[in-house]
């Protein structure tokens, strides 16, 4: 008998879109459930990086955007014009809805669009942010030449991923959390659909991280042309912020 290969890994865009299209209006809960409240800190430290360029940046692309939270963030940290990138459309609409609320609607603009093939032609965007996005694209190594491409010589790239603590005890304390707490909690505030996210979301962690560790990610990131890579890790382990900047051709 022919085993099927999971969803997730034969389809991660088609999986991506199941997984959070009906989340929106608690997405940003989730994020700060995952991340043991710990997302905002995060997501400030991604661009802490941009935010650091010698020249401000006048056009950033961040990939999938989501709920619009890092548009937002850099969108008041640097005054450039952000471009807000996903392959979910409803989570696209959550995210013009709090842009309006935070009267941002003349500075970010929103894409549906793939990671793998942007909209854009080379070198558009002065920076470029991605969060808790390489678990849900099928070849990572292709995905950041892809991003890198569309960032000017010169340019930031910064990225935001969960991360597996490497401590035996607070490894102990991040598998108990994640494989008991979390999906239990999503049951409790959002039914089944959020028990099943909970369920899936932190073996799906550990499986990448066993597949691509940072020093993968990092060769990755250099082979794609990107140079003066740094790397912080958050809050015991359980948060990665990797920054770089695009090689001068």
């Amino acid at each position: 008998m022919t085993r099927a290969v999971p969803r997730s890994r034969s389809q991660p865009n088609a999986f991506a879109r199941e997984l959070f299209d009906g989340l929106p209006p608690r997405y940003d809960l989730l994020a700060e459930l995952l991340s043991f409240g710990q997302n905002g800190r995060w997501r400030s430290a991604m661009v802490d990086a941009v935010t650091a360029m010698d020249a401000p940046p006048q056009r950033v692309l961040d990939v999938a955007t989501g709920t619009a939270g890092v548009a937002i963030m850099l969108a008041d940290r640097t005054g450039a014009v952000v471009t807000g990138l996903d392959i979910t459309t409803s989570m696209l609409r959550r995210g013009e809805q709090r842009v309006a609320q935070h009267g941002l609607a003349d500075r970010i603009e929103f894409v549906v669009g793939r990671a793998e093939q942007l909209p854009f032609a080379d070198a558009t965007f002065d920076a470029l942010t991605f969060t808790y996005l390489m678990r849900y694209v099928a070849d990572p190594a292709a995905t950041i030449r892809e991003l890198a491409r569309v960032v000017r010589p010169g340019g930031c790239i910064a990225n935001l991923e969960f991360a597996v603590p490497q401590n035996r005890i607070w490894h102990t304390a991040w598998v108990g959390y994640t494989r008991v707490i979390l999906p239990l909690a999503g049951l409790v505030m959002g039914g089944r659909a959020w028990f099943d996210v909970g369920r899936f979301l932190g073996p799906s962690i550990s499986t990448h991280y066993g597949t691509y560790p940072v020093h993968w990610m990092q060769d990755a990131w250099r082979a794609a042309g990107i140079e003066a890579i740094g790397a912080r890790s958050m809050s015991l382990g359980g948060g990665l912020v990797m920054w770089g900047r695009r090689r001068a051709d």
